[in-house]
């Protein structure tokens, strides 16, 4: 196996990485691998809570791509038993639990998806319940010997909810060892993830050592916001774009996002130079932002869908003659963003109707849509999740653009 030098690896490497624990071992890691021709083991866990991959994830998919290019061996782990508990990672309170039938539903269509990010036909890929679904409750205490309540506590997460009084969980707690563990059966040289898995990625480095196993290295990611440009991107919160998404529909979110966020997006989810990038926003956010959005499509779904969809939202929103040049804005609060029901939204919070009848009314006959006329809102009990910069309108004249505010 011929790898390039390691100076252009670790260049490569770095771009969009915020931590890389213990850093001064990759460049050994990365020489070790050139002199004997064995690829490197990059390790990627991805656990099936949901259907949609979204671009949040694959900012990690992306790194294992490079890794991939560069000549190492991805390792794409499908936490099916992992799931059964869930990430407590960033949260301050338990995930629901999913059933094992939920889980092999969501599993189904995974792969594919991350099929569009990493070539998966030279990918291992493996699923922890390999072995985690052999394991007897012996096996369960001998590997929770390994590791002390102290120990656990010293995680962010834990920490900030042992202060708070909020529970922890057993069973949450065997989540990060489960993960740690994952990197010991598959012999991982690297690790991928977000910032927030530093914990589960040192836990990792101990079990490899206690099993005279070469240790670890964690490769972390910035956590990449989501469309209000604030939390993190995920499913639950609904401020994500999926990359099974059609490319209108990933179009119309990508110009939601606030342009302060523009540099994180580019840095972490194309290969333009950022000097390049930061050119672009301070001369045209605009601009920026649909060729932003026109690069990330064309991943996955080829440069003339992403041409296609940047050019209807152009005609359709963008540069619609049908609609206002000079759209009131009106402020929201952040706070709201996400709990304000169709019928509050419209009449009082927007004040498009007179009263909260015209409003249900108005809704029933399809007269309220947002971004662009076919995206109607019928439901009146709906719960929408406001974006900066989207377009709501009642009728043919009361139209706004939502301005999120602090």
């Amino acid at each position: 196996m011929s790898f390039p030098p390691v100076a252009e690896q670790l260049a490569l490497i770095r771009r969009g990485v915020e931590k890389i624990v213990p850093e001064a071992e990759l460049a050994a890691k990365l020489e070790r691998s050139l002199k004997t021709g064995q690829p490197l083991r990059v390790k990627y866990g991805i656990d099936p809570t949901g259907i949609d991959v979204h671009l949040g994830h694959t900012v990690p998919l992306r790194k294992l791509r490079q890794f991939q290019e560069l000549g190492h061996q991805p390792v794409i782990i499908i936490g099916n038993y992992t799931a059964l508990v869930g990430d407590p990672s960033g949260r301050d309170q338990a995930r629901v639990r999913l059933t094992q039938e939920q889980v092999e539903r969501n599993a189904v269509d995974y792969l594919n998806q991350v099929g569009k990010v990493i070539d998966i036909s030279k990918a291992e890929v493996v699923r922890n319940g390999d072995w985690f679904g052999a394991m007897n409750f012996l096996n369960v205490l001998e590997l929770c010997s390994k590791v002390t309540v102290a120990q656990m506590l010293t995680r962010d997460d834990f920490a900030k909810r042992y202060a708070a009084d909020s529970p922890i969980y057993l069973h949450e707690c065997l989540y990060p060892i489960m993960q740690a563990w994952d990197s010991v059966k598959i012999r991982a040289d690297i690790e991928l993830g977000g910032t927030e898995q530093l914990y589960s990625f040192m836990l990792a480095r101990d079990l490899q050592r206690d099993q005279n196993l070469p240790q670890q290295i964690g490769v972390m990611s910035p956590i990449l916001v989501g469309l209000d440009g604030v939390r993190r991107m995920g499913k639950s919160l609904g401020n994500y774009i999926g990359i099974g998404e059609a490319a209108y529909e990933m179009m119309k979110k990508f110009m939601q996002l606030p342009d302060q966020c523009m540099k994180m997006y580019y840095e972490l989810l194309t290969e333009v130079s950022l000097e390049s990038a930061e050119q672009q926003i301070a001369s045209n956010p605009k601009d920026a932002k649909v060729n932003l959005a026109k690069l990330v499509m064309a991943d996955y779904h080829g440069a003339t869908a992403a041409e296609e969809a940047a050019n209807r939202w152009q005609n359709e929103i963008g540069g619609n003659k049908s609609l206002p040049t000079d759209l009131p804005e009106v402020t929201v609060s952040r706070a709201k963003a996400a709990t304000l029901k169709l019928v509050e939204l419209v009449f009082n919070e927007l004040k498009l109707t007179d009263t909260s009848s015209d409003a249900r009314r108005l809704i029933g006959q399809g007269g309220v849509w947002i971004d662009d006329r076919e995206n109607k809102l019928t439901d009146i009990n709906a719960v929408i999740t406001l974006t900066d910069g989207m377009i709501l309108a009642a009728g043919k004249k009361k139209i706004v653009r939502i301005k999120l505010v602090d």
